[in-house]
């Protein structure tokens, strides 16, 4: 099982990136999905998850309205559409799926600064 995370960068406070993960050694679609976050001196926190069909979704209350979660399971790709950026979205992003234990991506450096 691996999870690559990518997309990430610098970014101005207001500006929007894309986060994918590809996953492989399992089908995304068969388990629900989940992005994290890590900020420095923080506890590692889930951001936003989405159920095995897609058709429900979960969001931290400090991302609600700006972030999205997606899969595109011909992909075997989760998404995370980040817009309205602010320095507190600084962090090291995270995918995560719970197949047979616990299974991070190495994770993807998100920094938002003007």
């Amino acid at each position: 099982v691996r999870l690559v995370e990518s997309g990430g960068g610098l970014v101005q406070p207001g500006g929007s990136l894309r986060l994918s993960c590809v996953a492989s050694g399992f089908s995304v679609s068969s388990y629900p999905m989940s992005w994290h976050r890590q900020a420095p001196g923080k506890e590692r926190e889930l951001v936003a998850g989405i159920s095995i069909t897609g058709g429900r979704t979960n969001y931290a209350d400090s991302v609600k309205g700006r972030f999205t979660i997606s899969r595109d399971n011909a992909k075997n790709t989760v998404f995370l559409q980040m817009n309205s950026l602010t320095p507190e979205d600084t962090a090291v992003y995270y995918c995560f799926a719970f197949r047979s234990g616990p299974n991070w991506g190495q994770g993807t450096q998100v920094t938002v600064s003007s």
